[in-house]
């Protein structure tokens, strides 16, 4: 084989390589229109692949599954569940610059026919015709979501990243380390009707086992 081959023959082994890693997400757009509805109660820190992939893993997605994600962002949640799992999933966020970032990412990995994006307030939704509902939300706005997503049919998984949710005990918790951010991260999910603490102490990271799956 020439020395040509050989290096035609290594490109193509290191370009699929690269293209079965990390997805390559857009950049934020920095446009500042007008808000939403209102203004965010939390700053937008995007979940890590790694983190997004072991939340999809321990809600057992099925493709009959319907997925919301409250505080979407950019959509990645949403669009990595329907591209691994061939779910449906819409996702929630009241900043507008963040889904349109979205919507362009459904585009950019061609998942738009099983995806939708909207500005809303996931406080006056109803998403109760959800299989399975993903967080990354701060602990109290987790835990004013509670009688929402207590009307979730029984069996319904709720993933939340890094946050408990009030005094509800998690059917199962992971902690996992990624390397992109260099700290560990927490995994917590719920089947409704969850289990609560009876003396109404807020669960946490104690919780949490080592290592994901």
């Amino acid at each position: 084989m020439s020395r040509a081959c050989v290096l035609c023959l290594g490109l193509l082994i290191a370009g699929s390589f690269f293209s079965c890693g990390a997805p390559e997400w857009i950049q934020p757009f920095h446009e500042r229109r007008e808000w939403g509805p209102r203004r965010p109660d939390v700053i937008y820190v995007p979940t890590p692949q790694t983190v997004i992939e072991q939340m999809l893993r321990m809600a057992a997605l099925k493709p009959d599954d319907l997925l919301y994600d409250l505080g979407c962002g950019d959509g990645r949640i949403v669009v990595t569940a329907a591209r691994q799992y061939g779910v449906q999933g819409r996702g929630y966020d009241i900043d507008p610059i963040r889904v349109q970032e979205a919507q362009e990412n459904a585009r950019r990995f061609d998942v738009e026919q099983r995806v939708q994006f909207e500005v809303a307030d996931i406080f006056a939704l109803d998403f109760s015709q959800a299989t399975v509902v993903t967080l990354y939300l701060l602990p109290s706005l987790n835990k004013r979501l509670m009688p929402q997503l207590a009307r979730l049919r029984p069996g319904s998984r709720i993933v939340s990243h890094d946050f408990p949710m009030g005094a509800a005990i998690p059917d199962d918790s992971i902690r996992l380390y990624d390397p992109e951010t260099d700290r560990e991260h927490y995994v917590f999910l719920w089947r409704v009707p969850w289990r609560t603490d009876p003396a109404g102490r807020p669960q946490g990271p104690q919780t949490a086992t080592p290592g994901g799956r």
